[in-house]
């Protein structure tokens, strides 16, 4: 089975690229939780895991990820743009 890890940092607004944000601004959040990520990740169709004590590498306060089950066929970058879509509609 494949696993996927996702971060808030992927979808976090107050990030650069360079400091690990993978979704245009357009598409981030200000704040994003682990548990926001796993319910957007549920609507996009996938398993989700919560581990609240993982850090991010380039983060130095743990906020937690969610493992994302079941991603054979879908590459990263495509799962992380589902999700990032998904959570502007969460926060609405």
């Amino acid at each position: 089975m494949v696993e996927n890890v996702v971060y808030p940092a992927y979808f976090d607004a107050e990030r650069s690229r360079s400091e690990g944000r993978r979704v245009p601004t357009s598409l981030a959040i200000a704040e994003p939780t682990v548990d926001e990520i796993a319910k957007a990740v549920q609507q996009v169709g996938y398993d989700a895991v919560i581990e609240r004590e993982k850090t991010y590498s380039r983060e130095f306060e743990p906020r937690g990820a969610v493992v994302v089950q079941g991603t054979e066929d879908t590459a990263k970058n495509d799962l992380v743009q589902a999700v990032a879509a998904y959570l502007g509609v969460i926060r609405e």
